[in-house]
């Protein structure tokens, strides 16, 4: 049986703040578990340096900083942390997988999540779990294939789509080692209270696998 710390992820996406680097320094601020940089719509030349002055505030708040999609950039900046689409992960060759200490994959199955342990992942995230405006009109895969997600491997596995404070303890009782948030984390003015109002949801429940 493995105990996992249950995390708190901050999942980036810029056009929904006013204000993108002010918002990632609050949230950077409130001590989450990590922040992931998920700008993909940007050149690998804008990617890198957006993620420059990320990893500052990171590094400021002594939070990890977890680049995706642009290893190039990750490299870089001599980031060892890494969030991969499940295509592009499976181009990497094992030379270029050693050069990270964590790399994640995002999961949309259970075929999948095996195949991310496969490649060398050290942790999985799944979803979308409930229903969100990032994946208007698709319906959501729920907390029963998160539980069988998270049966499936021996990974951490970090719940996404829809997670707020009124289902993290669901998500939690499923097994999963954490949430990642996007919206939540983007529009809310108070980080610091969103990160406690998330964490007392969340209370009670052991994540083993």
């Amino acid at each position: 049986m493995t105990i996992y710390m249950f995390k708190i992820i901050c999942v980036t996406n810029r056009v929904l703040c006013e204000t993108f680097l002010r918002q990632i320094e609050a949230v950077a601020g409130a001590h989450v578990d990590g922040i992931i940089l998920r700008e993909k719509d940007l050149s690998g030349v804008e990617y890198e340096a957006l993620a420059a002055k990320v990893v500052k505030l990171c590094e400021t708040y002594g939070v990890d900083c977890i680049l995706h999609n642009f290893a190039d950039a990750a490299l870089s900046l001599k980031v060892k942390k890494i969030h991969m689409p499940l295509p592009l992960l499976r181009s990497m060759s094992s030379g270029q997988k050693e050069k990270f200490e964590e790399i994640g994959a995002s999961c949309h199955s259970v075929e999948e999540a095996v195949e991310a342990q496969q490649l060398g992942c050290t942790y999985i995230t799944a979803g979308h779990i409930f229903v969100t405006d990032c994946k208007k009109g698709i319906l959501p895969r729920g907390t029963e294939f998160l539980r069988q997600v998270c049966h499936s491997t021996t990974l951490p596995v970090y719940a996404i789509g829809g997670i707020d404070e009124t289902n993290v303890a669901a998500v939690r009782k499923a097994g999963a080692a954490g949430v990642c948030i996007m919206s939540g984390f983007m529009k809310c003015e108070n980080v610091s209270e969103y990160v406690q109002k998330i964490k007392r949801a969340g209370d009670g429940y052991e994540i083993s696998s």
